[in-house]
């Protein structure tokens, strides 16, 4: 999950190549119902049940109020998941992707009543793990990058589930963002905020003026550079450091490492080694007769 354009799918897809490189079985759960292309199709399709498309063209409703009452409409049909997911064994890694729209799982209650039917509290009783992605260009954006965080954080919260944080598209900010320098992103530093105002005010510089008159303090770049945001900002980042509850893994999708890292980082959070059962050498070779079928 995460806002929308964080690579989410692409995610998914990568993942997926991956563990069937590597011999594992995995269910794809596609439950964005206005998404409509896919690399790989999706095992269970929320748009079986109900349609983004549809639900705006008959209710009336915009793209976001769609959304919500699509996976309303979800929640009063669990049995949709239940008994497509309940036939799994533990082998399988279920993976769910979810839409960009943050307030599903951040503010309204739609997405967290859905985990704990999922989790132990419901009858599927699976062990889940949330992967929260956030796009890695935030970071040359400070305010942006934690506001995301804060996001990040919201569904943490929100969720109460093993939680892991990942910064997507790595290879785009490969040369604009030194190493070391990125290593204060992947556990936020609230002292980033501070460096931003020097560089982009030049120690308190005044707000810039137009031939000798003060400039227009709803421009953006007042709004923007004022005094207020800033110290807005520095209460998101100081809410951030007092939790102190978000990290960031690095994702670059075209990286075999990078997805086996992020992927060994979630079998760990849900203890998937732990409840697989001992393979027989047998067992390798009927895996490989299924899949030649």
């Amino acid at each position: 999950m995460g806002p929308a354009g964080a690579g989410k799918t692409t995610f998914c897809n990568a993942l997926i190549q991956h563990l069937r490189l590597n011999k594992r079985s995995c269910f794809y759960v596609n439950l964005d119902p206005a998404a409509e292309d896919f690399s790989y199709e999706p095992d269970l399709d929320i748009k079986d049940l109900i349609s983004l498309e549809d639900v705006m063209e008959e209710m009336g409703l915009g793209p976001n109020g769609g959304l919500i009452y699509c996976f309303e409409f979800l929640l009063e049909n669990l049995d949709f998941l239940t008994s497509a997911l309940d036939p799994l064994s533990e082998e399988y890694l279920i993976i769910l992707d979810l839409p960009g729209q943050i307030e599903l799982y951040t503010h309204i209650p739609v997405v967290p009543t859905l985990v704990k039917h999922l989790t132990r509290y419901g009858s599927l009783n699976i062990s889940l793990c949330a992967a929260y992605l956030l796009e890695s260009t935030f970071v040359i954006d400070r305010a942006k990058f934690f506001a995301g965080t804060l996001s990040a954080m919201s569904a943490m919260i929100m969720l109460e589930i093993p939680h892991v944080n990942i910064l997507s598209k790595m290879d785009l900010v490969k040369g604009q963002v030194p190493k070391r320098h990125l290593k204060r992103f992947l556990d936020p530093d609230t002292t980033l905020l501070e460096e931003d105002d020097v560089v982009a005010d030049g120690s308190n510089a005044v707000p810039r003026t137009t031939k000798g008159r003060p400039a227009d303090p709803a421009a953006k770049e007042s709004v923007m550079g004022g005094s207020s945001f800033k110290r807005l900002n520095k209460a998101v980042a100081q809410l951030i450091d007092d939790f102190s509850m978000v990290s960031f893994l690095q994702l670059d999708v075209q990286d075999e490492d990078s997805v086996a890292g992020i992927l060994s980082y979630i079998d760990d959070a849900i203890q998937y080694h732990e409840a697989q059962e001992p393979r027989e050498p047998n067992d390798e070779i009927d895996y490989r007769d299924e899949m030649m079928e």
